[in-house]
């Protein structure tokens, strides 16, 4: 028998076992076919291309200290051009659950669009994609929304991207009876935080105290990142809709006001700590079950390879200050899983471009090297393995959406053959 075949029959054999129905920690009731492990997923993309080598290969040094364990510092040879960042202290986040150090994107093109495709619907997708249009098969939202009991509105799913381009198309797909009515709420911070008079994140300069403007730039912000009917229509209620109205105008407002200046302290903000502040403020105010959200600045590497090692410092900075929030915000602390994983890797080989301290940029032209990635799972010890670290070749892309609907208890209601990977059970209790 093959293993995801027997995995899949097994977790399936499991759940038919609880024959009654149960109550979490949080006091929610859930029958025996909806049995849920924790009440909240956050699914951290680590994107933009990122090597195994610079992140849980890395011999010398440690680039990652705040997910990953081991190393003294960051290693002479890449000093050079890394942006200062707070002392990481506390525990590295490797501690708090699985790392599969040896994950795969198995098939497909090495796109970030192509891979973020994958990531969301638990699908690899064979061939480049259309940037305009939707996914051929539901994304993790649609399936969480549909199949849940009872189910859940767009207030408890949330896509937070760091960019527009093609990405809204991810929180809901084409297939059939599936679509809008089952999709996330979607943000892009970066369109609030980079508005007209802020030249560049992270500036001092003060945002334009012009109440014009900034109804200007959230007309434009709502029609964007939720489409002018998507907003209003099918997607959110009346009373949810206004709701978010209110959650957005109170972000523009902090942004005009220069609070969004430099909120961490860090001196040093990007677009991926924005991202993550951001994805933050919904869990602060929603709480919601299904959060995904993207990093993508470290691809910088295709023609700095310095600003990529930068950045990987401050995604694993900004992966950490997400865990300190969820383990403060009360209704999510103890009842979150976070999984934190690239959409793709990079070359082994270098390519033309050297970088101004002599570093050759890497590009991810589907090499090996460009399919080897890792899968950091974290939680609560009652649910998810601690500090265990799996080194042999095992778990793909395509094993992260079945892995969220096996913890929030909606993989029962799935129809047979719509996902193919299997639930990471090795790294849950």
């Amino acid at each position: 028998m093959k293993r995801r075949h027997f995995l899949r029959t097994a977790a399936l054999g499991a759940g038919a076992l609880a024959a009654a129905p149960y109550i979490l920690p949080s006091g929610r009731l859930f029958a025996a076919t909806g049995a849920r492990r924790v009440n909240h997923v956050v699914l951290c993309l680590f994107a933009g291309g990122v090597r195994n080598i610079e992140s849980v290969k890395m011999n010398d040094g440690n680039l990652m200290p705040n997910m990953l364990s081991g190393g003294s510092g960051i290693s002479p040879d890449i000093q050079g051009g890394m942006t200062p960042l707070p002392s990481p202290g506390g525990t590295p986040l490797q501690n708090f659950g699985t790392l599969f150090r040896e994950f795969r994107y198995k098939d497909g093109p090495t796109g970030h669009f192509n891979g973020h495709t994958t990531a969301v619907t638990g699908q690899y997708t064979l061939v480049d994609l259309n940037l305009k249009e939707r996914p051929e098969r539901p994304t993790v939202f649609e399936l969480y929304r549909k199949h849940s009991n009872p189910q859940e509105s767009a207030m408890k799913a949330w896509w937070v991207s760091n960019m527009l381009g093609p990405y809204p198309f991810l929180n809901y797909s084409k297939y059939p009876g599936y679509g809008i009515e089952f999709g996330a709420n979607m943000m892009a911070p970066t369109q609030i935080i980079s508005i007209p008079g802020y030249e560049t994140i992270g500036n001092t300069q003060e945002f334009p105290q012009n109440d014009a403007n900034q109804a200007e730039e959230m007309r434009k912000f709502l029609n964007q990142n939720f489409g002018r009917n998507d907003f209003i229509q099918g997607l959110n209620s009346a009373d949810n809709e206004r709701i978010l109205r209110s959650f957005i105008r109170s972000r523009f407002d902090r942004a005009f006001q220069g609070q969004y200046l430099d909120p961490w302290g860090t001196g040093t903000m990007n677009n991926d700590m924005f991202n993550i502040l951001f994805a933050e403020e919904i869990i602060q105010e929603f709480k919601p079950e299904l959060l995904v959200v993207n990093m993508q600045d470290v691809d910088a590497c295709h023609s700095n390879f310095t600003q990529y090692c930068d950045n990987l410092r401050k995604a694993d900075y900004a992966v950490a200050h997400l865990w300190n929030t969820i383990q403060s915000t009360p209704g999510m602390a103890n009842d979150t899983v976070l999984i934190v994983v690239p959409e793709h890797g990079r070359n082994l080989e270098p390519n033309t471009l050297v970088d101004a301290f002599g570093r050759a940029a890497l590009d991810h032209t589907s090499d090996a090297t460009s399919r080897e990635i890792f899968c950091l799972i974290a939680g609560p010890p009652a649910v998810v393995k601690q500090n265990q670290v799996i080194d042999t070749p095992m778990g793909e892309s395509i094993d992260v959406v079945p892995t969220i609907s096996w913890l929030l208890g909606f993989d029962a209601g799935i129809p047979n053959g719509l996902l193919k990977g299997s639930p990471l059970l090795q790294a849950f209790v």
